[in-house]
């Protein structure tokens, strides 16, 4: 019977069976996270990791938010919103980078990393071309885990920052689009739409992905007539039956590029070419033969461009005209809507940071979250990102490996 007592976990009364007290297994221990948010350089970046409804849920849960003075006024958040949501409002920059995670949009300069300390969290953008050597050895100096969030992956193994700042670009792309060519902006006086008794305006996107599919949302509710170029034919077909079937739909060919382009008043840039591809899939003689007016915009500037004359520009001075074509190239096109893409930015990093608490650390989570994981690109000073490290020369080691051998 002693035997039985033990393996059934109950005790033998006269009365009956009772339950007995049962050991159970040690959760993990939750963390208090103390988070900084330095304010921006408004001239390249003016949204926010944080929308003070988002603070208030981690200080309710126990967590610090510390946020420079003027960081959300881009995004007409002012510094009331976020101390009234318990956020703690600090003058000194040096303040907000001493914090255990820095969550930033912009990736830092060298000088704001000299201002970090040993042993931190860093979760912000990379945008890997135009980075240095001295900034990458400058994080590792710092034993800084580094976390590109534009490389996060969730439960359904998508990109959710990605997708949802694609989301914003492929819309904003036509809005846009529709500015530049009316008269008030140099353009050739034209409405990007359709007209009873007027042929549509003509939109070319390159690309059938997320960017890609919400520009053509966008202009087919204007009423322009849209032609979506690609390498995939499965994602033209996606993007058809998502969409419409009065989208005209072709795999990719320079000939028969260059031929469409000649009639179009607009083409979007949504496609990102790997290392294997074409440098442009719109060449400068291409751009050349063009409409006189028309709009270029191009969403993959932040990955080099899809267009030869393509040039990365800011948000003070986005507009260029090259062969009588209007081109627009900013890499972070959402923040021309800071406050919606805040929002959507902060959607994705609140929960993140409360699994991260609940998990009892960022380390404790990546050991168990491998979407995480694949945006870690230094951790603990070590280089795990092996492209980054071919580039650039720095001996680099597998985060799954070091993860491994993390207890």
């Amino acid at each position: 019977m002693a035997d039985k007592k033990e393996k059934s976990g109950y005790t033998l009364e006269r009365t009956g069976f009772l339950p007995q007290e049962e050991m159970l297994e040690i959760g993990k221990k939750k963390q208090s996270l103390v988070i900084g948010i330095p304010k921006e350089n408004t001239k390249y970046e003016s949204r926010l990791g944080l929308t003070p409804e988002a603070v208030e849920i981690l200080v309710n849960n126990g967590h610090e938010v510390i946020i420079e003075k003027g960081a959300g006024i881009a995004a007409n958040y002012t510094d009331t919103d976020y101390s009234e949501h318990g956020a703690q409002i600090v003058d000194n920059k040096t303040d907000v980078f001493q914090c255990d995670i820095i969550l930033k949009i912009a990736s830092p300069t060298i000088k704001e990393i000299e201002l970090f300390k040993n042993n931190q969290v860093l979760i912000s953008s990379l945008h890997f071309p135009t980075q240095s050597e001295e900034y990458i050895r400058k994080l590792m100096q710092k034993r800084v885990t580094a976390i590109s969030f534009d490389r996060l992956k969730d439960k359904d193994n998508c990109y959710p920052v990605v997708r949802s700042m694609s989301e914003i670009a492929g819309i904003s792309s036509i809005l846009i689009a529709a500015e530049h060519l009316s008269n008030d902006h140099g353009g050739k006086g034209v409405l990007l739409g359709g007209l009873s008794g007027i042929t549509p305006t003509e939109v070319i996107i390159l690309g059938a992905g997320t960017a890609a599919e919400y520009a053509a949302q966008a202009a087919l509710g204007l009423g322009a007539f849209i032609k979506v170029f690609d390498y995939s034919v499965s994602k033209l077909k996606r993007l058809q039956t998502n969409l419409s079937n009065r989208l005209f739909t072709s795999i990719f060919h320079p000939r028969v590029m260059k031929k469409h382009l000649k009639s179009a008043d607009v083409v979007i840039g949504a496609m990102h070419l790997d290392d294997k591809g074409p440098q442009f899939l719109i060449t400068e003689d291409m751009v050349k033969e063009m409409k006189k007016g028309a709009v270029i915009v191009d969403l993959s500037i932040d990955h080099g461009g899809c267009i030869e004359t393509a040039e990365c520009r800011n948000h003070s001075n986005p507009v260029y005209t090259k062969y009588g074509v209007i081109h627009y190239c900013v890499p972070n096109i959402s923040s021309r809507v800071a406050r919606t893409a805040s929002i959507a930015l902060s959607n994705v990093f609140n929960p993140l940071l409360l699994r991260i608490a609940e998990a009892g650390g960022v380390q404790r989570q990546l050991k168990d979250d491998v979407g995480l994981r694949h945006g870690v690109y230094i951790y603990n000073g070590i280089l795990t990102n092996s492209r980054m490290g071919n580039h650039f020369g720095i001996l680099s080691k597998d985060i799954d490996l070091l993860m491994a051998a993390f207890s």
